[in-house]
């Protein structure tokens, strides 16, 4: 009886201590299970945190690329002084290759032709020339405003002789005239009568061209008075050196 109770308490006691162990192995699990959790939240709140801190750097970022700095501001300044300053060569060889083509065309630089432009007013008392502007291929060879009548009293003159290159070439005439009268006429003094007309003649190689360019009054009588003033254009071939 003795050994069975002996037995039977060894039996209860490894029991017990047996039992002991497994619940202190399901504590520390439960232990280490809440460390995970725990871990996976802090690793959550640096992502979260991460993902803010990208963002806001993205914004940043964004805001400094809309506003440019002050060196940029120098950079665009310095491209748009280059390209005014390239702009004004531009227009300064332009005026240069003009100007060249003038002499070319005006002064003879290719002799062998030349070109004589005279001016005739053949137009009534009733007209004041005020106003007389004359071109060869788009180049100014004459221009002069007068109001005080010397310009209109010049009936007949010489606008251009000299040397031209041969072959086609356009003259350009613009005049203004005055309305001129007496007593119940004088109203005529506050008008003005605009006229422009060109032509295109051949120069040839070797020979002399004059051209003749007439102010006149066309129609009749009844003919309104704005409708009136004309110009037309007499050209004659010569051999250069010939008297006209």
């Amino acid at each position: 009886v003795l050994i069975a109770s002996v037995a039977m308490w060894s039996t209860n006691v490894f029991a017990q201590g047996g039992g002991t162990p497994a619940a202190g192995d399901k504590k520390a699990g439960d232990a280490k299970a809440g460390d995970a959790k725990a871990g996976d939240a802090k690793a959550g709140d640096a992502a979260a945190g991460g993902a803010g801190g990208a963002a806001a750097g993205g914004a940043a970022a964004g805001d400094q690329a809309a506003a440019p700095s002050g060196g940029d501001y120098n950079v665009r300044l310095k491209q748009l002084e280059a390209r005014v300053n390239e702009l004004k060569e531009r227009i300064f060889r332009s005026k240069a290759r003009l100007n060249l083509l003038k002499e070319t065309v005006l002064h003879g630089v290719i002799a062998g032709s030349r070109a004589i432009i005279k001016h005739k007013n053949e137009m009534g008392s009733s007209f004041r020339l005020v106003k007389l502007v004359y071109a060869v291929d788009g180049a100014q060879i004459f221009s002069k405003t007068d109001d005080s009548g010397s310009l209109d009293d010049k009936r007949d003159f010489q606008v251009f002789n000299g040397s031209i290159v041969p072959g086609n070439h356009t003259i350009t005439v613009q005049m203004v005239f005055r309305g001129h009268g007496y007593g119940i006429f004088s109203y005529l003094k506050g008008y003005r009568f605009r006229v422009r007309s060109s032509h295109t003649f051949t120069a040839g190689e070797g020979r002399q061209t004059a051209i003749t360019v007439r102010a006149f009054e066309k129609g009749n009588i009844t003919t309104e008075l704005k409708d009136r003033p004309a110009i037309k254009f007499e050209t004659n071939l010569f051999k250069v050196g010939k008297k006209q």
